[in-house]
């Protein structure tokens, strides 16, 4: 190991590369060139990083870094390119802004960005501020990770800020991992920190998952696996013992919800005819009935008790009833309001907002006054997401791309801006993806990026950003009330450049206001904005902790004076039916949560030609697709097909065959790892995978969204949960 000199400085930053926390990381810098990376070894809690943070040194000195601005010299997708200057770049880049603009209008460019690090000030919204100012574009309106928990949560609650803190977990007495992965994903600072202390105090802990988790070995008492898509009927019938016997809080029910005699009649079948038993829910999930009903009373009858949904289950075709389902179980058994308890929102939410005190986070959302909004007809009526008619779902970009006004869609698209985002690798139906951007409607398809990714090899115009190692900025804390410093410990690399410095020469050669001129002054006044008393002290600690009055708990206020402080619903309490969801009058959306068997689950009827579902958990060395390329991280884990022996056997495959998994969407080819940590019938390709199709089509690099399908749910979760396919051992 590298050792300290007299010309050593240690420089504390903040890693939020969108993994789900936001930890401190201590650099040792060395005559400009950082040597070695350490975590927080301060005052308790200490916000420590995991080994992508410990592991980013690789990726700020990786020799595949993109250190130039880029042009294309081959078709797209053969990752052929030439060195250009910045300054032509920008030109062809705002040459073509211009062009399309001028002739198909503003909506003909389509702007795609999500978080990548998840910071207030170089995000894709300094590209969107200029894009906004030069006339407008075409952005999306869905949140892929977690729509349909959003979704319920502003149509149960009137909000999405719906979690206790982290350090709230101490205080339950019963913990359900529903779905969620702490332990891999992280879903806040020291979330398994406060997990184990909540078990070495007692708690029981249970994992409802396809998987047998990390976090369902190291921190539950009992793991049920439950077939991908079918959490919601589980739900259901844990509702139906409980109104069987008594055990729901009448009081709670009657004070703080609306629409519970509704949902009632539809769980005990007065409605349609189906009672939601566990009987019935046995046969669409794989849990027997005595595990449903043990699960409801310990549930119902544990106080308090956390039911942490986490969003994976919420990313199938329906995901968005899940929650809501989930959330009516929160109210059922008084959970919400209280220590301990938890509201079973969604269990991966920052405290970003909802509490008191001031913090908000950019996480790649674009709040601008773009023209085309702006121009567009508001949303229906009572709409729970109040999205815009002018904006994209993600889950159908290929399809928006491809066929445009033709199909309804509200733009034809001629140019295509990406900003922090891989989205040929982290979107459904990757093959039709990579035929939008191939299409010769489009004229340019701009990427902002460190590496060559799946994207940046369709991209005609490759602009390079920097790594938050070289730059300043300021993200939040996730799980915890904090700020946290992103500080420069080094130059930046090559030329590569901030999003606030790119968007800075694309303003200033369109000839539009510059609103990332003076990035000090702007991350100075996020922090006032914070609440951050002292700028000077907070950057060189690296972190301001929000002094609060022990955890803070969603809607204690609510549940302590309702008279006072209502929910934020046209109610002014939960609603377990929604007057304003019913005015819409779309069965698929019903005002009460309800269960619908997913497309390519296990009932589909194409499970006859594919008969396992895919799921595409997170992987400990990636977060999405970012690290992929690191290689000690790649070292700690290959990219794998996972599969019970069961289904292995019937297919005689062994453990390291190299298999083709495959559906009529595409195909990819990986080695097998043989697990008694899935279930039966289930097939995991950890999603993040690169892309990496040979010339017939076959992908060799495990990209889970080659196979699956682009759609989206009603209420607007993304489809990454569940698809059907068929697994063979390859004869190559």
């Amino acid at each position: 190991m590298s050792q300290d000199n007299a010309n050593t400085k240690v420089v504390t930053t903040t890693c939020a590369s969108h993994c789900g926390g936001s930890c401190l990381l201590r650099l040792h810098v060395t005559d400009g060139i950082i040597i070695r990376i350490e975590t927080d070894g301060g005052a308790e809690p200490q916000i420590r990083a995991c080994l992508r943070g410990r592991g980013y040194r690789q990726r700020v000195y990786a020799p595949d870094r993109i250190l130039y601005p880029l042009r294309r010299a081959g078709e797209r997708g053969e990752g052929k390119f030439e060195r250009i200057t910045w300054d032509e770049a920008i030109s062809a880049v705002a040459g073509e802004l211009t062009r399309v603009r001028e002739k198909h209008g503003p909506e003909a460019i389509l702007f795609l960005s999500m978080a990548g690090d998840v910071h207030k000030l170089n995000s894709g919204a300094r590209i969107a501020d200029v894009l906004a100012a030069a006339g407008g574009f075409t952005t999306s309106w869905d949140r892929p990770s977690f729509g349909g928990g959003i979704y319920a949560q502003r149509v149960s609650y009137g909000t999405h800020y719906t979690s206790n803190t982290r350090d709230d977990l101490v205080n339950s007495r019963f913990i359900i991992l529903w779905g969620w992965n702490p332990a891999v994903t992280v879903c806040g600072v020291n979330t398994n920190w406060y997990l184990a202390q909540a078990k070495e105090a007692g708690a029981k802990i249970v994992a409802v998952d396809p998987r047998y988790t990390s976090s369902a070995a190291t921190f539950a008492d009992q793991w049920i696996p439950i077939r991908p898509g079918t959490d919601g009927a589980v739900l259901l019938a844990m509702v139906h013992v409980m109104i069987a016997e008594q055990l729901e809080n009448r009081h709670f029910l009657e004070t703080y919800t609306v629409g519970f005699e509704r949902f009632r009649d539809y769980v005990t079948g007065a409605e349609d005819g189906t009672a939601k038993t566990p009987a019935w829910a046995e046969t669409a999930s794989g849990v027997p009935a005595a595990t449903i009903e043990a699960l409801a009373r310990a549930y119902a009858g544990t106080k308090p008790a956390a039911l942490m949904s986490g969003i994976a289950p919420g990313r199938t075709p329906y995901g968005e009833q899940y929650h809501r389902i989930a959330i009516t179980l929160a109210a059922m058994t008084g959970n919400v309001g209280i220590h301990g308890g938890d509201a079973a929102g969604r269990a991966w939410e920052s405290v970003i907002g909802g509490y008191p005190y001031q913090m908000s986070s950019s996480s790649g959302v674009i709040d601008t006054d773009n023209p085309v909004d702006q121009a567009a007809k508001e949303p229906p009526p009572g709409s729970p997401w109040r999205y815009l008619p002018s904006r994209m779902h993600r889950g159908v970009g290929a399809d928006f791309i491809l066929r445009g006004r033709d199909a309804g869609y509200p733009a034809d698209t001629k140019m295509i801006f990406i900003v922090n985002s891989n989205y040929v690798n982290s979107f459904p139906n990757t093959n039709r993806i990579t035929k939008a951007l191939r299409s010769p409607e489009v004229s340019q398809v701009v990427v902002l990026e460190q590496f060559m990714t799946a994207t940046a090899r369709y991209a005609d115009i490759i602009l390079p950003t920097n790594t938050f190692f070289e730059r300043d900025d300021i993200t939040v804390g996730v799980g915890l009330p904090f700020w946290g410093d992103v500080k420069r410990a080094i130059e930046s690399r090559g030329e590569s450049k901030t999003h606030a410095q790119i968007a800075s020469l694309l303003a200033a050669k369109l000839g539009v206001a510059d609103r990332s001129a003076d990035p000090a002054s702007m991350l100075k006044g996020m922090a006032d904005e914070g609440e951050i008393p002292d700028y000077e002290e907070f950057r060189k600690q690296g972190t301001y902790r929000i002094q609060t009055n022990g955890p803070q708990v969603a809607f204690e206020a609510q549940i302590r004076d309702s008279e006072n402080h209502p929910f934020p619903t046209p109610s002014g309490k939960i609603e377990i039916y929604s007057r304003q969801v019913d005015e819409l009058n779309r069965p698929e959306i019903p005002p009460i949560p309800k269960y619908f068997e997913a497309w390519e689950g296990s009932g589909d009827a194409l499970a006859a030609r594919y008969p396992l579902q895919l799921i595409s958990g997170h992987a400990r060395a990636r977060a999405n697709a970012q690290f992929a390329n690191i290689p000690w991280l790649r070292e700690l884990e290959a990219q794998t097909v996972g599969i019970n022996p069961r289904d292995a056997a019937e297919r005689t495959i062994r453990d390291g065959d190299m298999v083709r998994v495959f559906n009529d969407r595409g195909e990819i080819l990986l080695p097998v790892r043989l697990t008694e940590r899935i279930m039966p019938g289930v097939l995991e390709v950890p999603q993040g995978g690169w892309y990496d199709p040979d010339a017939s089509g076959l992908d060799r690099g495990g990209c889970a969204n080659v196979l699956t399908r682009e759609a989206h749910s009603p209420g607007g979760a993304a489809n990454f949960g569940t698809s059907l396919v068929q697994v063979e051992k390859s004869p190559a």
